[in-house]
């Protein structure tokens, strides 16, 4: 299976996580995705436990179904390569700060008059167009600007980020799914175009789907924060031997649940008849809920939710992930062999195109397909050789005279 997105090259400068998140979406669909890295290579190639030097966990986890191409973009041979690579692209991509990268000659405009047909997107920190545009930014520094932090201390009462890489991924998924639609806006309009994804704004919306809540309108009807998944009490509920998931949702759920319960007076309170009044009364709700659930064991509960239609789960841990035999039965994880690294375990692609799931391949070491990327986008082999062999400086200084 070659993917939806064969026949599609994209150049990614992009490092550390959410940029090459995004391309690895990309990858897993089929796309060509070359990974342009400095001669010290991505930062996350040393992040974690590794069997080879520049193979990090970190790394392995965000840069399968890629190629690696070392350029030293502070040296005029290097840029003239890199733009020889655009020429030929369908996407260029970056987390560099957008001063930086004009200063280097790859700004949008010099780019795409170079070639129309090209996809520009910036992964950025913050818009441009605001005063916070051109700062560094990282996922902490994002989670507390956004609100994650400020929902933490919400619910626990202590201002903390969520335990995950949480602005990484959710841009680096939007950014991926901004690219796809820019690359099915130029299908018909035969044009490439500009698209800025800024971290900032990707969690500011992210978090507000829901917690924007009475100022949805205005004047506001409410305070921001949605209460039920913010209430102190929305955790796993505690059992007689153990903890378990339970959402009862709808009001027929409920009134299963208290029926069950041994708890009908509950079914008719009018605290928690209705979705409205059960979210201002959360808190009461939920003290109610842990209070009946404690008083039988988790395989009980679990065996009633299944039986009443209620939605409910143990706990996994990490470790369970691997051996869970939903995952195991759908083919979820895949497994690889690498001479170098021995075996590698990674989450597979979790979409299926007409029923197959996409193969995923090796994540590349530092420049390994530096030669084949050259060729195959027209450098003479005498100026490869140069090119690859005398990084100071002494391959071709322009684009066009690394054409054969």
């Amino acid at each position: 299976m070659s993917g939806p997105l064969s026949g599609i090259r994209v150049i990614d400068l992009t490092t550390v996580a959410m940029g090459p998140l995004a391309s690895q979406w990309l990858g897993d669909f089929g796309a060509d995705v070359i990974k342009v890295e400095p001669p010290e290579g991505d930062s996350t190639r040393q992040t974690g436990p590794s069997a080879e030097p520049g193979m990090a966990a970190l790394f392995l986890s965000a840069n399968r179904n890629k190629r690696s191409i070392v350029l030293d973009l502070k040296s005029e041979p290097g840029r003239a390569a890199l733009l020889t690579l655009i020429d030929g692209a369908d996407v260029f991509m970056h987390n560099i700060r957008p001063q930086k990268l004009a200063k280097l000659g790859l700004g949008p405009d010099v780019l795409q008059g170079r070639n129309r047909q090209l996809i520009y997107a910036g992964l950025h920190g913050f818009g441009e167009a605001g005063p916070y545009g051109g700062r560094p930014a990282y996922d902490d520094i994002i989670q507390g600007l956004s609100g994650c932090a400020d929902l933490m201390r919400r619910q626990s009462g202590e201002p903390k980020y969520f335990p995950a890489i949480t602005a990484d991924k959710t841009t680096g998924l939007i950014a991926a799914m901004a690219i796809l639609a820019a690359l099915a806006g130029r299908a018909s309009s035969g044009r490439g175009g500009v698209i800025e994804i800024p971290m900032f704004e990707c969690m500011a919306a992210f978090n507000l789907v829901e917690h924007l809540y009475g100022h949805q309108l205005d004047p506001p009807r409410a305070p921001m924060g949605y209460p039920r998944v913010l209430s102190r009490d929305r955790r796993p509920f505690k059992t007689l031997d153990g903890y378990i998931c339970m959402m009862p949702y709808t009001d027929a759920h409920w009134r299963a649940f208290f029926h069950h319960a041994g708890a009908d007076e509950y079914a008719a309170d009018p605290r928690f008849g209705s979705m409205s009044m059960r979210t201002a009364h959360i808190d009461e709700l939920y003290e109610l809920a842990s209070s009946l659930i404690l008083s039988r064991t988790s395989s009980e509960w679990l065996s009633a939710c299944d039986r009443l239609g209620i939605p409910a789960a143990p706990i996994l841990s990490l470790e369970a992930l691997l051996s869970d035999p939903h995952l195991c039965k759908v083919g979820f994880f895949a497994a690889l062999h690498d001479p170098g690294v021995g075996a590698v375990r990674m989450p597979g692609v979790p979409v299926l195109f007409d029923g197959e799931r996409p193969k995923v391949t090796m994540p590349p070491r530092l420049g390994e397909h530096s030669r084949d990327i050259l060729l195959e986008s027209g450098v003479d082999a005498e100026m490869v050789d140069r090119l690859l062999n005398c990084p100071d400086g002494t391959a071709p200084q322009t684009a066009s005279s690394l054409k054969q």
